[in-house]
């Protein structure tokens, strides 16, 4: 470090933005590069776009944002360490938190579809950072001084531990401030719901036959349980991407990193963002694969396949008006069709089925991603931090969409509800332990065969009235032992196949 790099220059207060036209010349190791004079990025950045313009997928935004605590932190560690000049440091650092903020978001163009290592948007970070500290400074863009990309902005780093830390922070951001408390919201409108409908019975299905009673509440629950124990299975995965792998350089060796840099800058992050990233201690792990963001996807993989049986319940249930199921009333969104006047459709459960099968479908290519891990990087990060990223957001607007627009305003149809119950057969599972499995199936079958309610084929059949009645008690028949049966009941009664 030269006097000259010691020497502070005047930082000047200059808004974001260049006014400029045409372009600039930038170069790299291969040569000269012309850039659109109006941008920040440099050589590495324009060859990416030019060579790898597929599609439209872009790197998210979250990446991007999530890279500006990781230079951030490298250049607070480098500057403590007198590795860099304190103005140096601290003016990378500014421009970081303008990364951060997402103030330079137009500023990271690069495609999905790029390098597996992720080096492309590392060198877009590294040359809109540097470029944007040399106009702070009054300095020529693109001549890479005072503020390299490599030799300042990625000093001690490598893409191969910058990119798996930058996609971990990125997908622990945006799993635990968006989407797990989007599931929460979602669970405890359910479970609303479900102590609402605590002692509303209905005729359970199993099969999609009709089953034995049990309450709203208690299906309802069973809805909230589910989507709980998704949850936790989430935060767990969730909770592994703190690991992050800063520090290994190249190969997980910590070449051209000092030591302890890892460590040092995984505690920067954490204190930049609240929340406690570590360093991996295996680095060769952290860097030739990236099976915590395999789980940390299948973790939502797991609420997508809960969430799918959840959504298909109650658009089943709301199904109708006249010839359907129709137990729930749906809240009428938007009118349901261009040709059928009056129809009205279970569209946010639609939407909620289609968000599941996109994040199943997605699990795929993780999966796939995740197990290319060849020897020392795994190159294939890119997919896995596109999908797991859209994943995640998708599930979470889905999931505050359903909540809202759907869930909260579900009512119950209880004149259907006590329809059912007054036609239901299968309650006739009561009387079985009273007069026995054969003669409760004659009934059964009587009552089918005959048209009749459950009632006028147990009474055509020998069973009293009072029985029947002290039996056969839809609520009671949802908390099994508050409708015991006297010892000998059975013995006294005496069914026949015809009355």
């Amino acid at each position: 470090m030269t006097d000259a790099d010691n020497q502070a220059p005047k930082i000047l207060d200059i808004p974001i933005g260049l006014d400029a036209t045409g372009l600039r010349r930038e170069f790299d190791s291969l040569g000269d590069v012309g850039v659109p004079a109006d941008r920040y990025w440099g050589a590495q950045t324009q060859r990416s776009l030019e060579h790898f313009s597929i599609g439209h997928d872009r790197m998210p935004k979250e990446v991007y944002r999530a890279y500006g605590y990781v230079k951030k932190a490298a250049a607070a560690v480098n500057t403590k360490a007198g590795r860099l000049p304190a103005w140096k440091g601290e003016l990378i650092q500014r421009v970081c938190d303008e990364v951060i903020s997402g103030a330079l978001d137009g500023e990271f163009p690069l495609y999905v579809f790029q390098t597996g290592s992720g080096t492309h948007s590392n060198m877009n970070v590294n040359e809109v950072i540097s470029n944007r500290c040399i106009q702070l400074v009054g300095g020529t863009l693109g001549s890479q001084e005072p503020v390299h990309p490599n030799d300042h902005v990625n000093m001690g780093q490598s893409s191969n531990d910058t990119f798996p830390a930058a996609m971990h922070i990125a997908a622990h951001t945006m799993a635990t401030e968006k989407t797990i408390p989007a599931l929460r919201r979602l669970r405890d409108a359910i479970e609303a719901k479900s102590r609402k409908w605590a002692d509303v019975v209905k005729i359970g299905r199993t099969h999609l036959e009709d089953a034995v009673p049990l309450t709203v509440g208690q299906e309802w629950s069973g809805y909230a349980g589910a989507l709980q124990d998704a949850i936790a299975e989430a935060e767990h995965a969730t909770h592994g991407l703190l690991r992050l792998a800063m520090g290994g350089t190249a190969v997980g060796t910590g070449l051209n990193a000092p030591p302890g840099f890892g460590e040092e800058v995984a505690a920067e992050i954490a204190s930049m963002t609240g929340t406690p990233y570590e360093t991996a201690p295996n680095k060769f792990t952290a860097q030739g694969t990236l099976d915590r963001m395999v789980r940390a996807h299948a973790g939502l993989k797991t609420v997508a396949v809960t969430l799918f049986k959840i959504a298909n319940d109650l658009r089943w249930l709301g199904s109708g008006p006249r010839t359907g199921l129709h137990e729930l009333i749906l809240p009428s969104n938007e009118p349901g069709s261009s040709i059928m006047p009056g129809k009205v459709n279970p569209t946010q459960a639609e939407a909620m089925l289609m968000v599941a099968i996109q994040v199943i479908a997605s699990d795929v290519a993780v999966t796939m991603g995740g197990s290319e891990g060849n020897f020392e990087l795994n190159a294939f990060r890119p997919i896995l931090i596109a999908n797991y990223l859209h994943s995640a957001l998708i599930m979470a607007d889905m999931c505050d969409h359903f909540r809202e627009f759907m869930v909260e305003g579900a009512e119950l149809n209880e004149a259907k509800l006590k329809e059912n119950i007054d036609r239901s057969v299968m309650m006739v599972t009561a009387l079985s332990p009273v007069i026995g499995y054969d003669q409760a199936s004659v009934i059964s079958h009587y009552a089918i065969d005959h048209n009749l309610t459950l009632k006028e084929a147990a009474l055509a059949n020998g069973v009293s009235e009072e029985l029947y009645d002290r039996v056969v008690n839809p609520i009671a028949l949802t908390r099994p032992g508050s409708a015991d049966i006297p010892s000998g009941a059975k013995k006294s009664l005496h069914v026949g196949r015809e009355a």
